[in-house]
């Protein structure tokens, strides 16, 4: 990658990282369609995992005060079972139906939320189980599941710093688990490995701007801004499949 092209990925990352740790969906929201501007989707799909694996790490540094571990288990036990499975298959699927899939996720959930905002999931174990295994399955095959898994949090009612911190846990294992798979499968090129250290500092650096940010924004006023971004995303995310020419890979 270019040195002018690296500098905007890494903007975009940044920015990426930033808006999933105030929105609380997860970097990978924003970070998979971007980075499937400058990468094959494969390749984004390997890195996505390892990036995320960083970035849960230092949220689970920075917002330590507590993690509820009935919804750990019940989220995340779950959540690993389907991304093992999701990320499997992904060998299988095209991987320009997969963006096409990815695209109309994005838009999907992001008007779910801005048109029913009221919408709420009943804290039940059943649900539990159902939001975890539909953010694995989410994150195996279009490297991202991060607004299923917060819909399903959100009905917890949980302190901030300690739904983020949830949040993080359970990321974490589906991160650990997918990396596996897609190693195995081979997303994950040696020439792409540069920039993991890139992406860990700029974990770091996101986490650590938006921790900062949640202070002073209001959360649900933050949230439309988030949702609205999102809607784009996917709208860009389609269109790049339906007019390669024009918005396809820049590299």
């Amino acid at each position: 990658m270019v040195i002018e092209l690296l500098i905007w990925f890494i903007v975009l990352a940044l920015v990426a990282e930033i808006l999933g740790t105030v929105g609380g969906f997860g970097s990978s929201l924003f970070f998979v369609p971007m980075a499937s501007f400058f990468l094959d989707f494969q390749s984004v799909l390997g890195i996505t995992a390892l990036f995320h694996l960083s970035s849960n790490l230092v949220k689970i540094a920075m917002f330590r005060k507590g993690f509820n571990k009935r919804l750990i288990l019940t989220i995340g036990i779950p959540a690993i079972i389907f991304v093992i499975l999701g990320a499997f298959l992904t060998k299988y699927v095209n991987k320009q139906i997969l963006e096409i899939i990815l695209g109309l996720f994005l838009i999907l959930m992001s008007l779910l939320f801005i048109v029913f905002t009221r919408i709420k999931i009943k804290p039940t174990l059943f649900n539990s189980i159902l939001g975890g295994s539909l953010s694995g399955i989410s994150a195996g095959l279009v490297g991202t599941g991060g607004a299923i898994r917060g819909l399903t949090l959100a009905a917890f009612n949980l302190e901030k710093s300690v739904f983020i911190a949830t949040s993080a846990v359970i990321d974490l294992g589906i991160d650990l688990s997918r990396s596996g798979v897609y190693i195995y499968n081979g997303f994950v090129h040696i020439h792409d490995l540069y920039l993991i250290p890139i992406l860990f500092v700029v974990s770091i650096a996101g986490t650590y701007i938006g921790k900062l940010l949640l202070k002073f924004i209001s959360e649900r006023r933050f949230k439309l801004i988030v949702l609205f971004l999102v809607l784009v995303v996917g709208v860009l995310t389609i269109l790049k499949q339906i007019f390669p020419d024009a918005l396809g890979r820049i590299v």
